[in-house]
């Protein structure tokens, strides 16, 4: 059964086919050829997967970050963030970093991070003398944020799948994100200095208190969403649905940018994407499922073991794997799939899930920016109209300073479970 269906996978995959159509065909594949199991059960474990109250939040936040950026937030985030950035050398690209961190604490998606911050910033930076491929490389690298920093939506898809609580989750991405943000920073500072990308502007407490308050209810969402779920006012499920009320109240009647001819495209946007990452987890669901059923966790989990029971070599083993992984396949299908397969390990290895659930999205995250599958590398391409080839040369020290970045949060697990430990009691 195993060599049928990574088989089928692998083929399916070298001929460029969605990766949820090679999922669902090749767990086709696999039950037709090397099992009685009836087709039926294809259809029931993608409805039962689809059908999962926590999933819920998956739409809601999409539709959320849509109507938190037609309203207006990108800009009014990029002019907070270039109060406080601005001035300094290279400040322009220190702002897109920083303001795809603000923007991440309301989207959840690191291709929609890019594109909305990126058709504002890629722009301004070309204008004002940065590298088109630099400028571009550094939307990217920063749009991956967008699903370190809670709310998450690969965070959600572990949850479910891990069984481990959503909000815990949360709480744990906070200082990752933060990390990324910083060593993103330092690389785009020395780059710039490098090359003498000024900054502009001179650095004002008024300007700064201005900015803060024309973007203070972009900065509120946040606040509201997370301190809800924290609080135990509501569930990560019911906080995306208070999201999206939200976004709409502060589009329509504070910033005013919002009406019904673009709430309509907004809708339709949000419901093409969470219809592709829906159909993905159904698929991987089935593809999982049959993994399970045929114990293939099991085993790789000994074979782990049987290489060596050193959890740092292991965990070394397994973020190698993740981010090959990257390279080729969708975010929430590497976490639907391999999440199962390597949870009995490192749960074996006395890993706190938790831990290992950051691991995971935070390999994902470099995944968005490594070709050939880099969906975050096409969106910054869409907006700077350059090869995929240019930015992929351009964004090498990013990946390199991000790979640091794993490192110190896989081997250092204080730095992702203080905040769970300390508030989640």
């Amino acid at each position: 059964m195993e060599v049928l269906l990574f088989g089928a996978f692998t083929l399916l995959a070298i001929l460029g086919l969605p990766i949820a159509i090679v999922l669902g065909l090749s767990s086709v594949i696999g039950l037709v050829l090397g099992s009685d199991v009836p087709l039926t059960i294809v259809a029931q474990r993608m409805f039962t997967a689809a059908s999962s109250f926590p999933l819920m939040a998956i739409p809601f936040f999409m539709i959320a970050g849509a109507l938190m950026e037609g309203g207006g937030i990108s800009k009014r985030l990029i002019h907070l963030a270039n109060t406080l950035m601005g001035a300094t050398t290279g400040g322009l690209a220190l702002v897109a970093i920083l303001t795809c961190m603000f923007f991440a604490a309301i989207s959840g998606s690191g291709p929609a991070t890019v594109a909305a911050i990126g058709s504002i910033m890629i722009p301004a930076m070309v204008k004002a003398g940065y590298d088109v491929a630099f400028s571009s490389a550094i939307m990217a690298a920063a749009g991956s944020i967008g699903i370190i920093i809670p709310p998450s939506i690969p965070m959600v898809t572990y949850g479910v799948v891990g069984g481990v609580s959503i909000g815990s989750m949360f709480l744990a991405g906070f200082v990752p994100g933060i990390i990324f943000g910083g060593v993103l920073m330092a690389v785009a500072y020395f780059i710039s200095k490098k090359r003498g990308y000024k900054g502009t502007g001179q650095f004002s407490f008024k300007e700064l208190f201005i900015a803060f308050k024309d973007a203070f209810w972009a900065i509120l969402m946040p606040v509201i969403i997370l301190g809800g779920i924290y609080g135990g006012i509501f569930t990560p499920t019911e906080a995306a649905c208070i999201a999206v009320f939200y976004g709409l109240f502060v589009g329509f009647f504070i910033y005013r940018e919002l009406n019904f001819r673009d709430l309509g495209r907004l809708l339709v946007n949000s419901a093409v994407s969470t219809s592709i990452v829906m159909l993905i987890i159904a698929t991987a669901s089935v593809f999982g499922w049959i993994l399970a059923s045929e114990q293939i966790p099991d085993r790789v989990a000994q074979m782990f073991l049987d290489f060596s029971n050193n959890p740092i070599m292991l965990l070394l083993l397994i973020n190698v794997l993740l981010l090959v992984a990257g390279c080729f396949m969708e975010t929430n299908a590497i976490i639907i799939i391999l999440a199962p397969i390597f949870l009995p390990l490192i749960i074996q290895m006395g890993i706190d899930p938790i831990h290992f659930g950051i691991i995971i999205v935070v390999n994902t995250a470099i995944g968005q920016v490594t070709p050939p599958l880099g969906v975050n590398l096409f969106v910054a391409c869409g907006i700077s109209k350059i090869t995929l080839e240019s930015i992929s040369k351009a964004v090498i020290p990013f990946i390199v300073a991000m790979i640091v970045a794993l490192i110190l949060i896989t081997y250092v697990p204080s730095v992702v479970m203080y905040l769970p430990n300390l508030l989640m009691k």
